[in-house]
């Protein structure tokens, strides 16, 4: 059966801020009674650019993950992606445990190398270069693994060590899921092959397709079976009612997102998207990421019949 997941990106409710939480734990309701299996929100600090920038409210990541924990009863529960150069990897490994303990075990590591440098360089954090990123990503994955997978463990690397490190309590899930996001072929996916239980793509098929490609290529490489490895593909959703709507969306979204990007996102009616869907399923997807970025909870709710369909694209 296919998956389901709900990225939550947007705050901007017109709230006071004291019901802010209120609104987005009732929107986690709302997707869990719809049929959502996954729930997942960005990891930053600033808004992006695209849903109004660095003047809108976000809330972090993990105080939220938290607390929808305590709402929710069986979604999974994970960030889409944690940046590696926001926190200590084994800090990362503890916060991602004592999510999966207040959660009973729906906990997920999402992790990526990072992108955003606008709140880097105003948070402080610094912004390295691409290949110091991806090279923490390779060492904070490691660190991360060993944690979740062992009481006591010690690591030495370039850039982060641990010395006999306690991960107590011990998660509840024999093994917390880890997801790399992103589609770097040389680099990204090789590690997905080498380390992750789950990746995260974009794009459309023919791009999906590629990148399911190149994954089994380093799987090939290493001698690992794809099979153990996830896919998942995060896509914001324009669902129409008629040919003309959706062209008028299409080029709404176009102008706001830009060419690129709107292609990779799913517009048009419910039997469009869902033949689309179809093929990136025989293309190797397992589960669909997806946002709306203006939903409100009754939105949420009412999406039960089309996510029911998605989850019968694989018998």
């Amino acid at each position: 059966m296919t998956k389901v997941g709900l990225q939550l990106p947007n705050f901007s409710f017109g709230l006071p801020d004291d019901q802010m939480f209120d609104r987005v734990a009732a929107m986690a309701t709302s997707a869990e009674g719809a049929g959502f299996d996954s729930l997942w929100v960005m990891d930053h600090f600033f808004q992006l650019p695209a849903l109004g920038g660095a003047d809108q409210p976000i809330l972090e990541a993990y105080t939220l993950l938290g607390a929808l924990a305590a709402r929710t009863e069986r979604v999974q529960l994970g960030t889409l992606v944690t940046g590696v150069t926001y926190r200590n990897p084994a800090m990362l490994a503890k916060i991602v445990t004592t999510l999966d303990v207040i959660s009973k075990g729906r906990a997920i590591l999402g992790l990526g190398a990072a992108w955003h440098d606008l709140e880097h360089l105003a948070m402080g954090f610094g912004f390295p270069a691409v290949k110091e990123r991806m090279d923490r990503l390779e060492e904070a994955v490691q660190i991360c693994r060993a944690m979740f997978d062992a009481d006591h463990t010690s690591f030495q690397g370039s850039y982060y060590q641990t010395d006999d490190v306690r991960n107590v309590p011990r998660p509840v899930q024999a093994r917390i899921p880890i997801m790399i996001g992103g589609g770097g072929e040389k680099r990204t996916l090789k590690l997905v092959a080498q380390y992750a239980d789950a990746c995260n793509i974009g794009g459309d098929e023919t791009t999906v397709a590629h990148k399911i490609a190149v994954l089994h290529e380093h799987c090939a490489a290493i001698g690992r079976d794809p099979k153990e490895i996830a896919v998942t593909r995060f896509a914001a959703v324009f669902r129409t009612g008629s040919a003309d709507e959706t062209g008028a969306t299409r080029e709404m979204v176009t102008a706001m997102a830009g060419e690129e990007s709107a292609a990779g996102f799913d517009i048009g009616t419910d039997d469009e998207i869902l033949t689309r869907l179809a093929r990136l399923v025989e293309a190797g997807v397992d589960e669909f990421i997806l946002v709306y970025p203006f939903a409100s909870p009754d939105d949420l709710a009412a999406q039960d019949t089309f996510i029911a369909d998605i989850r019968g694209l694989r018998g």
